[in-house]
This record gives structure tokens, C-alpha cells and sequence, in this order.
């Protein structure tokens, strides 16, 4: 009897080795597919001149994004807080507000358009 148990312990080894084996080459080989890809990305990254340029690229666009919406958004309540101290000052109600308001609007579309256009000059140079 402790024979017949013994082989089935020693056959249970003998396979969990085999399947470790087994694992352990597939890993190996993961590995090395893994590294050629990334050596073949890095090649083809330093061939175009991407890496960190890219990253420091897309922050320079977000943050002309952010100058362009911002002075969108700023010349709307300028005009905003223009036309509710017209109404309060001259008590014109809600005539002063609407007008600078479309003001404002205006100047921070006009903004933004100079903003694009210059930075689309640098941009070409």
C-alpha cells in the first residue's frame, strides 16, 4: 500500500515539475518577445524624434488651450461685470448687461482669434 502512494505522490511531483517547466519556458519566452518589442519601439521612437518631446509637445498645447478659453471666459465677464455696473450705476435694468455682455463676448473672441493666430505663426517658424 505505501507503495501504490508513494508513486502517485512521486508522479503528482514529477508533473507539477513538468507544468513548472513548462511555465517557466513560456515565461522566458514572453520575456524575450517583450524586450524585442520594446527595443523595437525605442528604435523607432529615436527614429522620429519622439520620447519626452512628445509629452512636453502636449503640454505646450494644453497650456495654449487653457490661455485661449481663458480669455474667452474672461472677456465675457468683464463685459458682464461692466454692464451690471452700468444697470446699477445708471439703473438701466437688464439693457446695460445684455449689451456688454455681447461686448464682452465679442472682445474675447477677438482675443482668442489674435491668440490662435499668432500662435499658429510661431508654430509654422
Amino acid at each position: 500500500m505505501s507503495d501504490g502512494t508513494d508513486k502517485s505522490k512521486n508522479g503528482n511531483r514529477d508533473r507539477r515539475s513538468s507544468d513548472e517547466a513548462a511555465l517557466s519556458a513560456r515565461l522566458g519566452n514572453l520575456g524575450s518577445r517583450l524586450s524585442q518589442i520594446r527595443d523595437s519601439r525605442k528604435a523607432q521612437a529615436g527614429q522620429t524624434g519622439a520620447g519626452s518631446g512628445d509629452r512636453a509637445a502636449n503640454a505646450s498645447l494644453m497650456a495654449r488651450g487653457l490661455r485661449l478659453s481663458s480669455e474667452l471666459v474672461v472677456g465675457v465677464l468683464v463685459g458682464a461685470l461692466m454692464g451690471w455696473g452700468l444697470d446699477k450705476l445708471l439703473s438701466t435694468s437688464p439693457w446695460g448687461m445684455i449689451v456688454f455682455l455681447l461686448l464682452g463676448f465679442a472682445a474675447g473672441v477677438r482675443n482668442v482669434v489674435r491668440s490662435a493666430s499668432m500662435t499658429s505663426n510661431d508654430l509654422k517658424q
